[in-house]
């Protein structure tokens, strides 16, 4: 599980929801504010077509599993804690909410579209959606301008004792947010800021620290509670508006996910996470039959729950990320075949997949072959999406 993806929102937003449908875990839901306290983590999975059918074989999976020719590949999901207005200023649960949301290396944004919280979590009436995803961003940007400050500050005072340039003194104090001085130098070149931060104003600087949160740090907006009229129309109304046009905005039902989920594990249906329909296969109540009803128009609508659309999109849209098969030319002995399935930054090389499984597979990395062509290629081939890749070693 190379990826974690954090889970954010303010409280009663159906974020935790979100979570148990995703991971089927069990971690508590209710409708008042820090019914999640510390960061709850699960497993949960994107969808890979999978490749075993294009070799006439079904694949034997170590991790996740295979429904008809798709592949659930597990990923990291961390439900994030406190988000209120004013958290970098310590606000809520503060620093130690900013410190959890930094482990993730994509954020989803739950946020309630009916309009029946506030800005707090609290019950209101007629919200407006756009507050929560302008106030998420701003306290991201706020978080990440505190350390640029204190990077360029470090430069001005020449805190170790050489003259460096400023994207290696920024590099430095940015670290933790997994940017390194050759993106810096990427960030600042694109700006057109210059290199001399003496003649950054105010708005520069905040500009700066956005870009670089856009660039570490991408949020996809997940639409809660899409099944109601409410939520409907103003999520056509956000989707439209050009100020939003550079978020991913998916509308979302958490809570007929994990009906659904519910009702699978019951018996009481079948149903594929992230497929559009189900089948009932149980003796249900009317009322059961009833609720079945709207969510099947919803899947109709929308093309499911939105909650595997969204997870797959904050990796493979938000991130570029690939998936990447082991695989071997010739067939096991035990009948095993693609084990494993594992997700890459985009423009990952053989080298680096090889290091990925293990040091001495990377140390003793002869060359690899691309099972679907048997062609032979060398240790800085760039990776694609859904590759088979076999490793030849001296070890």
């Amino acid at each position: 599980m190379s990826y974690t993806i954090g889970l954010v929102g303010k409280p009663s937003v159906g974020k935790s929801t979100f979570f148990n449908a995703a991971t089927m875990n069990d971690v508590p839901e209710g409708a008042y504010p820090f019914t999640t306290i510390d960061p709850a983590v699960g497993e949960a999975y994107v969808r890979v077509e999978c490749a075993a059918p294009e070799f006439g074989r079904e694949c034997t999976p170590n991790h996740g599993y295979c429904a008809e020719g798709v592949r659930f590949v597990p990923t990291k999901l961390v439900d994030v804690a406190g988000l209120v207005p004013g958290a970098h200023e310590g606000r809520g649960l503060g620093n130690q909410f900013l410190t959890d949301l930094n482990e993730a290396d994509v954020l989803i944004h739950v946020v309630d579209f009916t309009g029946r919280t506030d800005l707090n979590g609290e019950p209101t009436e007629d919200h407006d959606p756009r507050e929560d995803i302008d106030f998420l961003e701003t306290e991201l940007d706020m978080w990440y301008l505190d350390v640029l400050e204190k990077g360029i500050e470090r430069h001005r005072s020449g805190y170790d004792g050489a003259e460096r340039a400023i994207e290696a003194d920024l590099a430095e104090q940015m670290s933790a947010f997994g940017i390194d001085e050759t993106e810096l130098s990427q960030v600042l070149l694109a700006s057109d800021l210059g290199s001399d931060p003496a003649a950054w104003d105010d708005a520069d600087r905040e500009a700066l620290a956005r870009e670089i949160r856009i660039r570490t740090k991408p949020i996809l907006i997940a639409a809660n509670k899409a099944d109601t009229e409410a939520a409907q129309e103003r999520y056509a109304e956000i989707a439209a508006d050009p100020d939003y046009e550079h978020l991913t905005i998916v509308p979302v039902s958490a809570h007929a996910e994990k009906a659904l989920k519910r009702g699978d594990e019951t018996g009481a249906l079948e149903y594929r996470p992230g497929d559009d329909a189900f089948d009932v296969t149980g003796d249900l109540p009317a009322e059961e039959r009833a609720g079945l009803a709207e969510i099947e128009t919803f899947l109709e609508r929308f093309g499911g729950t939105g909650v595997q659309r969204a997870l797959e999109a904050a990796l493979f849209e938000e991130l570029g990320a690939i998936a990447v098969f082991p695989g071997a030319r010739a067939p096991a002995e035990d009948g095993s075949f693609l084990q494993d399935c594992f997700v890459f930054p985009e423009g990952s090389t053989v080298e680096e997949f090889a290091y990925s499984l293990h040091t001495d597979i990377g140390d003793g990395l002869l060359h690899a072959h691309d099972v679907r062509s048997s062609r032979q290629i060398g240790a800085d081939t760039e990776l694609t999406h859904r590759d088979v890749i076999e490793i030849t070693t001296t070890t």
